[in-house]
């Protein structure tokens, strides 16, 4: 397939902040190269082309010309960025042992237990104290009964449904009518954009307070992009090595205790200079601290709130934990991509990538550079995404071409020496005038920034 076939048109979820006729980045490459039931590709060049046209309208709102696009080998790539990472040579872990499918007594479940919290809250679920008895429990139980009561404990588990079954659920209703990329806008007084020295960014502040795959793969684009970029993380729940390695380039990393009355004034210091603030926790944990999106809409009118949730805001699972993995088994999708395993039995299976978390990660990033660029334009609000809806619009594509045969893409790699020792990555996958967009720096020691601006590339 060419450069001519197109994408899904997911920068149009941007429309109300871009100018108008506004054009979408050009992406180069392969339309299609896993050629499975679903338009995993589609799904991610066009968050990506979101992404890229965000960039775009920003440095042209901001008086630059430059040309950003993208190609289908960095793409690609970039969705399996941390099946690429090698660190001192060796690859990284993937899924814990306890994470992944288990038959049940009436079908299928899917299991989340990467984290040590929710390994621990698995096993008190199921009344089991050895992680070699999660089988035999698990297949004890239906699925339903399964699911609830990993939820109740807090840990992370889905009945593998059909998706007949997801969109006939409540909480698959509670998605249906959303938009991808939900925007809440207001008319401001315009204002000219952060100006820097240095890439299209700098000078954009940039507060993530996201976790795991989706929030902090987004976030790194825009600090390879020149954006002032400070994730914080709890103390009780810190992120998982690898994931952080793959994730943690171009960008600062801080932990601190918002309980802390000093953390909780730093934090307020932050937020009377920021820009940006991304959040991907759960809505309970965010209003203690007054960091849900309408207070900080209220309390900072300046500042672009945009918002990640498993499973959406409205609804019975609003609030609800959930992974990437858990959404696919929940929705559908494992279903789809089910099979004959090695028992000649048919199992559940997975995306090639982990899509969902990649696309959801570039909306958020996208609406965050377009909400910003419309400043210019006395415009300003907020955006909210999930991977439930995700899920949905992926579900929503038609599928490749029939006969469409997998295409190997060579990876894009790079190398670097970094605290975790020397590191093979993948770049950022944006073009910038025809060049491939680098990280600026590898990931610093997890935690070891101060909650404070650097100021360095910043002219106020």
């Amino acid at each position: 397939m060419t450069a001519q076939t197109p994408v899904p048109e997911l920068w149009r979820s941007l429309a109300p902040l871009l100018p108008d006729g506004f054009e979408p980045a050009v992406r180069t490459g392969a339309r299609w190269w896993w050629a499975g039931p679903l338009d995993v590709e589609g799904l991610g060049l066009g968050a990506l082309q979101a992404l890229a046209t965000a960039v775009s309208a920003y440095a042209s709102s901001a008086g630059r010309r430059e040309q950003v696009g993208f190609a289908s080998d960095g793409a690609a790539a970039s969705f399996a960025s941390v099946s690429h990472l090698r660190v001192n040579g060796d690859p990284v872990r993937g899924f814990a042992p306890l994470s992944g499918f288990r038959r049940s007594a009436d079908g299928w479940v899917r299991l989340h237990a990467n984290y040590p919290h929710h390994e621990r809250a698995l096993l008190a679920a199921l009344n089991i104290s050895r992680p070699e008895e999660v089988d035999a429990e698990v297949r004890r139980r239906t699925s339903a009964d399964v699911e609830e009561a990993v939820t109740e404990h807090g840990g992370l588990a889905a009945a593998v449904r059909t998706p007949e079954q997801w969109a006939a659920s409540e909480p698959g209703r509670a998605v249906l009518h959303e938009p991808w990329l939900r925007l809440n806008l207001e008319a401001v007084e315009a204002a000219s954009l952060p100006s820097g020295r240095g890439g299209i960014l700098a000078g954009l502040r940039v507060l993530d307070l996201t976790r795991v795959i989706a929030g902090p793969s987004g976030s790194r684009i825009l600090g390879s992009l020149g954006a002032d970029v400070l994730r914080v993380d709890p103390p009780a729940f810190p992120e998982l090595e690898d994931q952080y390695v793959d994730t943690g380039f171009s960008k600062r990393s801080a932990v601190a205790d918002f309980g802390d009355p000093d953390a909780y004034r730093r934090l307020r210091a932050l937020l009377e200079r920021a820009d940006v603030v991304l959040t991907a926790y759960r809505s309970k944990a965010l209003s203690r601290f007054g960091l849900e999106a309408a207070t900080l809409r209220a309390d900072h009118p300046g500042v672009a709130v945009v918002s990640l949730d498993a499973w959406g805001d409205r609804g019975g699972w609003a609030g609800r934990r959930g992974f990437d993995s858990i959404v696919q088994a929940a929705a559908g999708i494992s279903h789809l991509y089910g099979g004959t395993g090695e028992d000649g039995q048919w199992r559940p299976g997975a995306l090639p990538v982990q899509v969902l978390d990649y696309a959801t990660g570039l909306g958020m990033s996208a609406a965050a550079v377009a909400l910003v660029a419309a400043r210019a334009r006395g415009l300003s609000g907020s955006a909210h995404l999930s991977l439930a809806r995700t899920a949905l619009e992926l579900m929503r594509f038609p599928g490749p071409p029939p006969g469409t045969e997998p295409v190997v893409l060579e990876p894009v790699l790079r190398g670097c020496r970094s605290d975790y020792g020397d590191l093979i990555f993948v770049p950022p996958p944006l073009l910038i005038n025809g060049l491939q967009l680098e990280y600026r720096w590898p990931p610093p020691r997890y935690g070891s920034a101060a909650l404070v601006w650097s100021g360095s590339d910043r002219v106020d």
